[in-house]
């Protein structure tokens, strides 16, 4: 198994690129803010240790496709930490924007040093992810690092835009199918999408083959989100570790639901007349089943995982790198629906 040797092998290297990027904050009137940020990426404090870091797959996407492109993974450090601060950046922010207390099990850093230093600390990563990024001359030429500096700019801008349509349509109640699309791009897609093209940069790969590993980090991200959706209507809470209510009773305006409020039937008849209670759930999840949100949703998330997969096959990915991310795709994408 591939997969598995390479992130022994790429997660210590991650976590020491992280650190380094993280410690280039620190100077005697800082520590507390260096403090936030090592508490926040998982290093220090109570509960620290691998569930309060999470499984850095983006990072670990930019390396393994790096690799599999041809380039030696260690020239791809820079890019992949870079983009698992601007992940990290988008996690802070999105606590406050959310109001949740908690991250990964433990307070978030906004609940424990409050919003203005919650704030500040998601500034200070996004910060630091574009110093990092400029750590790639260490490897590459000035153009590659000119190339990625500007994927990344972009796709900070991509990052953001979805998140402001994501704030947005809590409170709309005219959404159709259509907006989803441009919303989940956004918010999840984008940067999944910019670690793939990442490593194909820094590889030096051709245009070809870097739209190839472009288009299949960005239907990875699609199907992804598609497959969050309908687990969070009709997911097994002992795969998902949440409970399948818990979507319709925050209200999301996910991809199933969108499907069923388009349908102008039972169900959208009553989610629109306000907030679901508990008791409610099972009911509404069948009946937007049987008006056809449960197939479609399936539909999509099948769709889009083929297309990921095509595009990974197009691309030509080589070696012990190519085939741990054919793995880490259908691991990824395995959760069955």
């Amino acid at each position: 198994m591939p997969l598995q040797q390479l992130i022994q092998t790429y997660l210590p290297a991650i976590e020491d690129e992280l650190q380094l990027a993280v410690a280039r904050s620190h100077a005697p009137h800082y520590a507390e803010l260096l403090k936030m940020m090592r508490y926040h990426m998982g290093w220090d404090g109570e509960g620290a240790g691998p569930k309060a870091t999470g499984k850095r797959v983006r990072p670990l996407l930019v390396l393994l496709t790096a690799a599999a492109a041809g380039d030696n993974w260690k020239n791809a450090l820079p890019a992949a930490a870079a983009v698992e601060l601007v992940h990290n950046f988008s996690l802070v922010h999105d606590d406050i924007e959310d109001n949740s207390p908690l991250r990964r099990g433990r307070p978030t850093v906004w609940k424990i040093w409050g919003l203005s230093q919650g704030i500040n600390t998601g500034d200070t990563l996004f910060t630091l992810a574009h110093l990092e990024m400029l750590e790639l001359r260490r490897s590459v030429s000035t153009k590659i690092v000119l190339d990625a500096a500007s994927l990344l700019q972009h796709t900070c801008l991509h990052l953001t835009q979805g998140q402001f349509l994501d704030i947005s349509y809590e409170n709309r109640n005219d959404l159709v199918l259509d907006d989803y699309w441009p919303m989940v791009s956004g918010k999840t897609a984008a940067l999944l999408e910019a670690c793939t093209e990442l490593g194909a940069i820094v590889a030096e790969s051709d245009a070809t083959t870097r739209n190839s590993y472009r288009l299949f980090g960005r239907d990875l991200g699609l199907a992804f989100q598609a497959l969050d959706d309908y687990l969070g209507i009709w997911g097994d809470v002992s795969e998902t570790g949440k409970s399948a209510a818990s979507d319709l009773l925050e209200g999301k305006k996910s991809l199933p639901v969108l499907f069923g409020l388009q349908q102008n039937g039972a169900f959208a008849t009553r989610w629109r007349q306000g907030p679901i209670n508990p008791d409610e759930v099972p009911t509404l999840a069948a009946q937007l089943a049987a008006e056809g949100g449960k197939a479609y949703t399936q539909y999509q998330a099948e769709r889009l995982t083929q297309q990921a997969l095509a595009a990974l096959k197009a691309a030509n990915p080589q070696g012990d790198a190519g085939e741990a991310l054919v793995e880490l795709a259908h691991t990824l994408l395995k959760r069955e629906v």
